[in-house]
């Protein structure tokens, strides 16, 4: 835990986002027919994604490790990354069906990747409702991580595998290429993947930022 109060990450982070922002919207992209200019939307659009699946790795971790010791601590940390990854999320499908608005022609085609985006989202949003309606502490911790450990693999499955299964506009679903196979050049990579280590760090600080202020208010009522 000591790791979230050094300073050299959290500047790293703004770096990289600070040049990715920067190069996403000036460097050389690829002329492609449909996609054009919009192709820069993937440096913004899938480390989105990247932030969420980091934060909700780090929250399943949390959520073990409160299992395994019954620390307070733990189960607030997890909890933040949920939040934290759930805006993430947000950003995904939002930047997702702005795109596909220009590419597909609607912002929600009912897509096999965009439903089963939105069932993920609805799986987390089930976390939420369950951890609140739960009142003594030790047994909401206990009950919310355990479905933590069990929604994130089942997220990966409705976000990674499934549309992969079936017919798909996605790239890398369903038969239709990915951008690495076809589009995506070594220029592109190098404004690409400092993204998305850049947001996946600014989704860590984000998440240490609202899980000190949770411990803090946890502590105010322990008190109080």
């Amino acid at each position: 835990m000591k790791f979230i109060y050094q300073t050299w990450w959290k500047i790293l982070a703004v770096v990289l986002v600070f040049y990715t922002l920067i190069a996403g919207l000036l460097f050389h992209v690829p002329t492609l027919p449909i996609l054009h200019e919009t192709i820069r939307n993937l440096y913004f659009h899938v480390p989105m994604w990247m932030a969420m699946f980091s934060v909700f790795f780090i929250s399943v971790v949390f959520s073990i490790m409160y299992l395994n010791t019954g620390k307070e601590e733990y189960d607030l940390a997890s909890v933040e990354c949920v939040n934290t990854g759930m805006m993430f999320f947000v950003l995904g499908l939002v930047t997702g069906m702005m795109w596909a608005k220009y590419t597909w022609g609607e912002y929600w085609s009912n897509d096999p990747k965009q439903n089963s985006a939105a069932i993920a989202f609805l799986l987390y949003c089930a976390y939420v409702v369950l951890r609140n309606s739960i009142d003594e502490e030790q047994k909401r911790g206990k009950i919310s991580s355990i479905y933590n450990i069990f929604a994130f693999p089942i997220m990966v499955v409705l976000i990674m595998v499934l549309p992969r299964m079936t017919d798909s506009l996605h790239p890398g679903n369903g038969g239709n290429p990915a951008f690495g196979k076809m589009d995506l050049d070594n220029r592109m990579r190098v404004v690409l993947y400092p993204a998305f280590i850049g947001w996946a760090l600014i989704g860590v600080w984000i998440a240490s930022i609202r899980y000190r202020i949770r411990l803090i208010e946890h502590k105010k009522n322990t008190i109080n």
